[in-house]
């Protein structure tokens, strides 16, 4: 009777090994949450607004749906995170235009690869002496950045209003266009454009620091520039070598949504960001 119970006690010992030997994933100790398999990650580098207000949109209301998850790293410099790209700490940036990322690759050296648009920041036309660009004044005086690839951005602007012609084959300048008005040029550093208008007729100044000065592209410009097909639209950029990556994939999907162009425009109602798709 002994020898029966040590072996009923050893076949139930063997028994409860081989249960817990058998334990399906779910039930195990330390197995990953419900459906995290199946989910894509990216870390993604960002300047905080709007760039990281945007995807942190998309990670809280349509990235799970897409089998994405986001992780945000936030950078106000804008050279850091073409430097993070390029060492693998990133899978992809999204603080850029097209211009600045081609700037960027001969000086760093790299082969990135850029989404399509996104957003833009519009520049925009301000006065404080008139209404409508028709009310120009003969010898009237336009204020412009000083610097030299958002000046050729102003420019382009100022010809969308038939107020000059650009030059063919080479960047614009204020000394390259042919002036289709009698106007005169003052170049005023980015900051101090708003604070110049009581000395210009007009000036065309950036989004950023339009809204630094109090003035909104919505409500004070006479002209803004447009948004959908904008090369300085900024755009979501990535490692050549990882183009037809799935998370890369998904995330450029999801930036052009429907879902993400209401975001912009119910957020920056006053229209310092637009949709450019």
């Amino acid at each position: 009777m002994r020898k029966t119970r040590v072996f009923a006690a050893a076949a139930a010992s063997l028994a409860l090994i081989l249960a817990g030997c058998s334990s399906t994933p779910d039930e195990g100790e330390g197995a990953a949450p419900e459906g995290e398999a199946n989910v894509e990650t990216i870390v993604v580098g960002a300047s905080p607004a709007p760039h990281a207000r945007i995807l942190k949109f998309i990670n809280d209301e349509l990235a799970a749906d897409a089998g994405l998850k986001i992780e945000i790293v936030e950078y106000t410099d804008y050279i850091i995170p073409n430097e993070a790209l390029k060492s693998g700490d990133l899978d992809a940036n999204f603080y850029q235009t097209v211009p600045y990322l081609e700037v960027q690759k001969e000086e760093l050296g790299v082969d990135f690869t850029p989404g399509a648009g996104v957003h833009i920041e519009p520049l925009g036309v301000y006065s404080d002496k008139i209404t409508d660009l028709k009310d120009l004044p003969d010898g009237a005086l336009i204020g412009i950045i000083n610097d030299t690839q958002n000046q050729g951005r102003a420019l382009e602007l100022l010809a969308s209003a038939d107020l000059l012609t650009l030059p063919e084959g080479e960047a614009p300048t204020i000394f390259n266009v042919e002036k289709k008005a009698n106007f005169d040029f003052i170049e005023v550093e980015g900051p101090q454009l708003v604070r110049s208008l009581p000395d210009v007729d007009i000036a065309v100044i950036n989004g950023n620091y339009a809204q630094e000065g109090g003035l909104t592209a919505a409500n004070d410009a006479l002209l803004v520039e447009e948004g959908e097909g904008s090369p300085y639209a900024n755009v979501l950029v990535w490692r050549t070598e990882d183009t037809g990556k799935e998370n890369i994939k998904i995330l450029e999907e999801l930036l052009h949504t429907p879902e993400v162009s209401q975001f912009i425009k119910d957020t920056w109602t006053d229209g310092s960001v637009i949709p450019a798709f």
